[in-house]
């Protein structure tokens, strides 16, 4: 919507629930039982209660909501949860915010109205002593009401973690109503999750859309394009390591990505 005109006058409050759900991944080979122990431990502590708590107050401000409250865990022996409660301004958006565009990044500041909401996150570090492979899960649920589409706040949570593959779901559920009691199922142009994505990112990754339009359902899968084996190695690198070895972890490092991204075992 680009002006005034284009806005559908709506009759008594939205109704509308938005919903965006998605996972990151992050994926390392700990050779040993001490590099696993390390690599939680260091993903424990990058991605603690607090921290998580920082990046979802953030994401409060981008989409212009007050917290009410917060609830925060770290457990033992890893992983963290924050669930933080917003409530919404009585104000239209600015139009920036309805448009299919990408969100800010970290280092940007942005200020819009949205309706009561909520913002989740989960951490699930893992690892297995049978291949050498780590992972660390992040599930992220941004739901709000009415005017303003959580969608805004993805670009900058995707730069916010180091992030292997994506998943993504966006659901806009119910309707509301106009002034002469028509009923409205989306309120927003959508024509793909990656439109809301910085170029940076769409050139970073590739990307799969599985959208159903009739429903309002929305579903991006991302695997980063990149593949540097140091990047993935967790304790000394790849010195010292024979060629062999080098294309065995190669091998079960990009077969655990593409497990992961087409969610099936190969």
């Amino acid at each position: 919507m680009s002006n005034d005109e284009d806005q559908i006058r709506l009759h008594g409050f939205n109704n509308l629930t938005k919903n965006l759900s998605f996972n990151i991944y992050d994926i390392c080979y700990t050779e040993t039982e001490s590099d696993r122990r390390e690599y939680i431990e260091y993903i424990d502590e990058l991605y603690n209660a607090e921290r998580l708590t920082q990046i979802l107050t953030e994401v409060t401000d981008i989409i212009g909501a007050h917290v009410l409250n917060v609830a925060r865990q770290d457990y033992d022996p890893q992983g963290a949860s924050v669930t933080i409660l917003m409530a919404e301004h009585e104000l239209p958006p600015n139009p920036s915010q309805t448009t299919e565009s990408p969100g800010p990044i970290p280092s940007d500041s942005v200020v819009a109205h949205l309706d009561k909401s909520h913002v989740t996150v989960h951490t699930y570090p893992e690892s297995h002593p049978d291949n050498g492979i780590s992972t660390f899960r992040a599930d992220i649920d941004v739901s709000t009401c009415g005017l303003i589409s959580p969608l805004k706040a993805l670009n900058y949570l995707i730069h916010c973690f180091d992030s292997d593959i994506v998943t993504v779901d966006y659901r806009v559920r119910g309707f509301t109503r106009d002034v002469n009691g028509k009923k409205h199922y989306i309120d927003h142009t959508i024509n793909s999750i990656q439109s809301y994505l910085s170029q940076d990112t769409r050139d970073s990754y590739q990307m799969i859309d599985v959208n159903v339009y009739q429903e309002n359902m929305f579903h991006t899968k991302m695997l980063l394009k990149e593949f540097q084996l140091d990047n993935y190695l967790f304790g000394e690198g790849v010195k010292g390591l024979s060629e062999a070895k080098k294309e065995k972890i190669t091998s079960q490092l990009q077969r655990e990505m593409l497990e992961i991204f087409y969610s099936r075992n190969f």
